[in-house]
């Protein structure tokens, strides 16, 4: 899976949760570059100290920062790993990521945005709003 993971949230552990079900994760995580150029903003969180949180996760087996840029950042992981199985959530959900797995006959795996049971909903988007000087 890839991802940037800028703010480490409950919805984010779900995810990998989830993504266990299938097998052992890996994570190719954006660097700080890549955050930037994706979102329009700064890392809140260096790719450090990303890397630092999301392999503490006990969900993640390993996790990578990746070296690439863009929306296919993670391909020296992809490389590296060699999956069976290509987990996204709703959001990651690419033709250019379904396309690469059925390419190379991968699973393609779309898992719902949904919180663990008695959490609400966490986006790191919708934090950062919460910070944001308001535009009213």
């Amino acid at each position: 899976m890839s991802g940037c993971f800028d703010m480490l949230h409950s919805g984010h552990v779900e995810f990998f949760r989830q993504a266990a079900k299938y097998g052992d994760v890996y994570v190719s995580i954006g660097s700080d570059k890549t955050l930037e150029e994706l979102k329009h903003r700064k890392a809140v969180n260096p790719e450090a100290e990303r890397l630092f949180m999301v392999k503490s996760v006990r969900y993640v087996k390993d996790a990578f920062i990746a070296r690439r840029s863009g929306l296919m950042d993670f391909m020296d992981v992809f490389n590296q790993v060699k999956p069976d199985i290509f987990v996204v959530n709703e959001d990651g959900d690419k033709p250019e990521k379904r396309e690469l797995c059925q390419k190379l006959g991968i699973e393609y795996v779309v898992l719902e945005r949904k919180p663990a049971e008695g959490l609400p909903p966490r986006s790191t988007t919708a934090i950062v709003s919460k910070f944001s000087p308001s535009t009213s």
